[in-house]
């Protein structure tokens, strides 16, 4: 491939990076765990958390951590497999070796 073919590619590349970055911010992932539940973007920026009365009272402290901490990273863990699946699919569409349908080291 000549190099205006890769400069055409890396524009292709940026292009849809830029799509998928802008629906990512648009894409609302929601976690729950135990009466907690966070909902974050795809660029991982927390939108909201909801906590239930039965979590708030004080004799649930140690549990509303454990469950406010859980929440958080399944929200953050599903928001990174979502941005590596649609990146994964870029990468393939462009036919750039070893990056379509690759192995996930997270499995």
């Amino acid at each position: 491939m000549g190099l205006f073919g890769q400069a055409k590619d890396m524009y292709q590349l940026q292009k849809k990076a830029k799509q998928i970055k802008k629906d990512l911010a648009n894409l609302h992932i929601e976690a729950e765990f135990e009466g907690v539940t966070v909902i974050i973007n795809g660029e991982q920026e927390v939108m909201e958390v909801r906590i239930s009365e039965e979590m708030m009272k004080p004799e649930n402290k140690m549990k509303l951590e454990k469950a406010l901490l859980t929440a958080f990273n399944k929200a953050v863990k599903k928001s990174q497999e979502i941005a590596a699946e649609r990146m994964r699919d870029v990468m393939g569409d462009l036919g750039l070796p070893g990056m379509a349908g690759g192995t996930d080291a997270a499995a």
